[in-house]
């Protein structure tokens, strides 16, 4: 008796452990080849209206982590090669003491990039919410995505699954330390998994409020026409 509920125990460890490769990893494998084909260095990079810069956390200073200083670094380049018009950052704000935005913000700014041009979104507290409100509030329809490679198949999938048409940019101007580069590598799976569920069953609302366009719709289309002659 006991040796058959060992057994069975043993199967069941296994069936479960089979069932969360698959649940956890198709997902990653259909957002890495969905992505393959959309990610560019920044010279290669096709042009858009927008490129939108995801959060990626302040230092106890209140100042731009590395990560988040190669992705604001990597849209100036693109804003001052001509593939951009404006750069949309998003990140999280939920503390008056936690301004991810703002901070990317004063980091553009010190790079040159006038003040007209830099669009805040105070709302993006995941990758899902930024695509979220890009496209609902923003007006976004059209996008560069800025990012390290380790995150741009999620956001890639993520906001072409949410209706911004976007291709990525790698944000790599740096060497990660191994051991941070493995814990976002093993965080996407997870995150990545349940962005399927976001955007193909749930569809959570982020928090919203009234629509800012970047642009209005004739500015839009000439910018269209301009990146697409």
């Amino acid at each position: 008796m006991v040796k058959k509920i060992l057994m069975f125990l043993i199967h069941l460890l296994l069936f479960s452990s089979i069932a969360i490769i698959l649940v956890l990893g198709i997902p990653n494998l259909i957002a890495e080849w969905y992505a393959r084909a959309r990610q560019f260095q920044v010279e290669q990079a096709p042009s858009a209206p927008v490129a939108i810069v995801f959060g990626a956390g302040l230092t106890r200073d209140g100042q731009p982590t590395p990560v988040l200083r190669d992705r604001v670094a990597t849209a100036v380049e693109l804003y001052f090669d001509g593939k951009v018009q404006k750069i949309l950052m998003s990140g999280d704000n939920r503390f008056v003491d936690y301004n991810e935005p703002g901070a990317m913000k004063r980091y553009a700014l010190s790079l040159g990039v006038p003040e007209a041009d830099i669009v805040l979104d105070y709302a993006g507290r995941r990758t899902y919410d930024t695509c979220y409100r890009a496209r609902h509030i923003f007006g976004v329809r059209e996008a560069i995505l800025v990012t390290q490679r380790f995150h741009l198949p999620r956001a890639i999938f993520t906001c072409n699954g949410l209706g911004v048409d976007s291709v990525g940019v790698i944000a790599d101007q740096r060497t990660y330390s191994q051991y941070a580069h493995r814990f976002w590598r093993i965080r996407e799976i997870p995150a990545t998994a349940m962005a399927f569920v976001d955007v193909f069953i749930t569809r959570p609302l982020p928090v919203l409020g009234e629509p800012e366009p970047i642009f209005g719709v004739n500015d839009e289309s000439s910018l269209k026409e301009q990146a697409h002659p």
